[in-house]
């Protein structure tokens, strides 16, 4: 696992419709409008925050997690405009023995329906396993969250079962999950015949 491709310098990936870059301050607005929409983490281990205060400190927690190289959080822009937060991507748990990381992500309630969730997972799998050389990446779903499960699928990911009452969510309590993976070797079968063929 190449973590100096993640962590030597914050990375910015760019697609023709998207951007995935860093979340400043400037961003404040609507990374409050995204958290402190209920609805948004309906099916995440997160709870809303309500206070703006609450939120702005949250940048400078994103600072500290890249610091310490334990998780990265990227905005996720449309490319014609870096200023206007559509949600959030990151990547955490990077276990090197086993070559591994998850991913999660969300969207302001505007923008969800537009495909924007299965693209930006679609730049960050190209990303992960072709310079960060990871071997296997991983996602973790609530059983009812069916628009995550239609992402990952978008995207190749597969199911491969259910953990029962495996994770303390905040918010949620004790929850079961189903994990989609992908592996390197799935990812690079996929590319042969047609590169866009994953990022439909």
């Amino acid at each position: 696992m190449n973590m100096e491709a993640v962590f030597d310098q914050f990375p910015v990936l760019s697609s023709g419709e998207l951007i995935l870059s860093k979340i400043e301050e400037r961003h404040l607005d609507d990374l409050f409008g995204i958290y402190s929409n209920d609805r948004v983490f309906e099916f995440c281990g997160i709870i809303p925050k309500h206070n703006k205060v609450t939120v702005k400190s949250m940048i400078g927690h994103y600072e500290r997690d890249y610091g310490k190289r334990s998780r990265i959080k990227w905005g996720i822009f449309a490319a014609e405009d870096d200023t206007r937060l559509l949600g959030i991507i990151e990547a955490c748990e990077f276990n090197q023995k086993v070559n591994m990381v998850t991913i999660g992500y969300f969207l302001a309630e505007a923008h969800w329906g537009k495909g924007l969730a299965s693209r930006a997972v679609a730049l960050l799998t190209e990303f992960l396993f072709m310079e960060v050389q990871v071997n296997r990446i991983q996602a973790e779903v609530m059983l009812s969250n069916e628009s995550s499960k239609r992402v990952l699928r978008k995207n190749g990911y597969v199911k491969e079962g259910m953990l029962r009452q495996a994770a303390l969510w905040s918010g949620k309590g004790v929850v079961d999950l189903e994990i989609y993976s992908m592996l390197r070797e799935d990812y690079m079968k996929v590319l042969e015949p047609d590169h866009e063929a994953l990022i439909l």
